[in-house]
């Protein structure tokens, strides 16, 4: 018969009594390995955003490159986080983030070496796979480790590491790009000591019990999710672009997604170890939370990914000071991630911190809808802040809420269904915005190029044919039509994500709170587990 591993996992890995709470000092260093390699995880993320433009200029890509260039990553992150989940459940969990490590390291050495944008992409693909590993596992080791009452507070000191390579990340990848004697490959290697120093310290620090159980994997179920999530963002980016929103292309790619998406929810109907156990879903909390996550993975990747273009070619900005601009956002990620995970670990209760967020980050996308190229900085400053305070409201409190209702057999399962959620959203929210600012600041050049005359319009070759300017080449008035339709464009696509993360907020009110556990569960107390798993049920 199959076993399953305690959830006080990290106390039996230690030289303590079994079952004895561990100090905050164990805690610390059992982490340390780990939010170095969330970190890791986070920066290969950001480190990219303000060298885009510089890098897709080198490379010879267009609107499409750059949008796909932060998708490729999203898509195997989001492809494969539900598999990392599941294999945490059966394997190892510290030699699965090992590996995760691994694959990321290969993937940046040869990112690195790329010499044009397919290769790029290719091996973001890669470490997108290692990012979702190292993602999904941190919130998975932590929740194994912790429980839930006291995980808020340790999920703040994981909002903060979010927080200082988020806010780390732009600003080093500028500074690289401003370089000379560095140049935008080292953002791809700069990353790659952190890693190998991630995999020392976890050796050293990570212990965790090893699962004694058969193993089945699903394969087919990893397989079919991937295409069907796959076939949908083809569909996204290249639709109204090669071709028409209402075509055969169109009816051929959405039936495909839709008909792979049901095989998955078959074989995952009949599966002995299901990637997403459906199961999971008749829970309402984790049905609300996902729902929530998919919503504001529109919303937080969106705010990351689009303010690099705005700076740079909005505001012509270099890339460090890109970085620099960005940090009112940051800062109110760093701080309301941090002191709600504090006031939740002391209150137990975490609701009002959801709806909260939900109501900021809806309100901050709507606000930056409004921004254009001549925009008062301090106005975007308050927005980027209000977005921030949401998101950091948000982002945790919704795994936690998660973690805090299923039996730690299922804890993988169950984490990565929200992360998986989430990283779905920023995928498709990314890919589709992407294709939308393409569109509109072509349409804002012609008009702007219209409006200096018939000469003018005769540079639209050069600024709106889909490839990134450079802004210090054009003439004076064509430049000032572009930076508009970049200003313009940008304001458009925070303007279209606000409904999202009003979504997200509508989702979250529906959440029934329930206080979280002050004890970790025992998985081999059987009888606690099914009926925490039945009050959840009905909950």
């Amino acid at each position: 018969m199959a076993t399953t591993a305690p959830a006080t996992g990290a106390r039996e890995g230690s030289t303590d009594t079994p079952g004895a709470p561990m100090t905050h000092r164990q805690i610390m260093e059992a982490l340390s390995g780990l939010l170095l390699g969330m970190f890791v995880a986070i920066l290969s993320s950001t480190i990219v955003s303000n060298a885009l433009p510089q890098i897709i200029s080198d490379l010879g890509g267009g609107q499409s490159a750059y949008t796909w260039v932060v998708t490729a990553a999203l898509l195997s992150m989001t492809a494969t986080t539900p598999l990392w989940g599941k294999l945490a459940d059966l394997f190892s969990k510290k030699l699965l983030v090992q590996i995760a490590l691994v694959i990321y390291v290969a993937g940046s050495v040869v990112a690195g070496l790329s010499q044009n944008t397919g290769m790029l992409i290719a091996c973001r693909v890669v470490q997108g796979i290692g990012v979702g590993g190292l993602t999904a596992l941190s919130q998975i080791i932590l929740a194994a480790m912790i429980a839930p009452r006291e995980r808020g507070r340790y999920s703040g000191y994981l909002g903060a590491v979010f927080a200082v390579a988020t806010v780390g990340g732009p600003l080093l990848g500028g500074v690289i790009t401003d370089t000379d004697w560095l140049g935008w490959r080292w953002c791809f290697y700069v990353g790659v000591p952190f890693a190998l120093i991630a995999l020392l310290v976890l050796q050293k620090t990570l212990k965790l019990p090893v699962v004694k159980r058969e193993v089945k994997v699903d394969w087919a179920g990893a397989f079919f999710i991937s295409a069907a999530v796959s076939l949908l963002l083809v569909w996204v980016t290249f639709a109204g672009d090669k071709y028409d929103w209402m075509s055969w292309q169109t009816a051929v790619m959405v039936g495909g997604s839709i008909a792979l998406g049901a095989i998955f929810v078959l074989v995952e109907s009949k599966a002995a170890e299901p990637i997403i156990p459906l199961r999971l879903f008749r829970n309402r909390t984790i049905a609300l939370a996902s729902t929530a996550s998919l919503f504001v993975g529109v919303a937080m990747f969106a705010g990351t990914v689009f303010f690099s273009q705005y700076f740079q070619l909005a505001r012509n900005e270099s890339p460090t000071m890109s970085g620099v601009l960005t940090i009112p956002m940051i800062g109110g990620l760093f701080v309301s991630s941090t002191v709600s995970g504090m006031i939740i670990t002391k209150t137990g209760r975490w609701k009002a911190w959801l709806v909260s967020g939900g109501a900021l980050a809806a309100g901050g996308l709507g606000l930056l809808g409004t921004i254009r190229y001549d925009t008062a900085y301090w106005h975007i400053a308050i927005f980027m802040a209000v977005l921030g305070l949401g998101l950091g409201m948000m982002m945790q409190n919704l795994v936690l809420c998660t973690q805090n209702q299923v039996a730690p057999a299922d804890l993988g399962a169950a984490s990565s269904v929200v992360t998986f959620f989430r990283s779905l959203g920023g995928a498709i929210g990314v890919s589709a915005l992407g294709a939308v600012m393409a569109h509109r600041v072509t349409d804002y050049v012609k008009d702007g190029l219209a409006e200096l005359g018939p000469k003018a319009a005769a540079a639209m070759g050069q600024g709106g044919g889909g490839g990134i300017p450079d802004m210090d080449k054009l003439p004076a008035p064509i430049r000032t039509v572009m930076e508009s339709a970049y200003g313009h464009g940008v304001g458009d696509v925070f303007l279209y994500s606000a409904p999202f993360a009003l979504l997200a907020f509508l989702v979250t009110l529906f959440i029934k709170e329930v206080a979280l556990k002050s004890n970790t569960v025992k998985a081999d107390d059987g009888q606690a587990v099914k009926a925490e798993d039945e009050q959840a049920v009905k909950a």
